[in-house]
């Protein structure tokens, strides 16, 4: 009975796991549509006003100032999301499956 459920808590791991290798390998045969330009430009500049928040000296910043920049940072994290069309997972994720797994073997 033991050896029956190893197996099958296997076969779901590598089927869970297989499709995810297979994806970040780019030999997945679904195909992702390609940003148009207005997308494209639109990342740019994105990345572009991440980069100069990231540079920017905040300890001059007051309070209110920091709290509209963590805004502002999060709004674009979500736009740039939403532009990608991708799907993560985070490293945490990963371990809390991976902890998951052990625990019900």
């Amino acid at each position: 009975m033991k050896k029956k459920i190893y197996l099958l808590a296997m076969a779901i791991a590598l089927t869970v796991i297989s499709p995810a290798v297979m994806a970040k390998d780019g030999s997945s045969k679904s195909k992702e549509a390609p940003l148009t330009e207005q997308q494209q430009a639109r990342i740019n500049t994105i990345e572009a006003r991440v980069l100069e928040i990231k540079e920017m000296d905040k300890s001059s910043l007051s309070r209110q100032e920091k709290k509209e920049l963590r805004k502002e940072l999060l709004e674009m994290k979500k736009e740039a999301k939403v532009l990608s069309n991708g799907v993560y997972l985070s490293v945490g994720a990963i371990i809390i499956i991976i902890l998951l797994l052990i625990l019900i073997l």
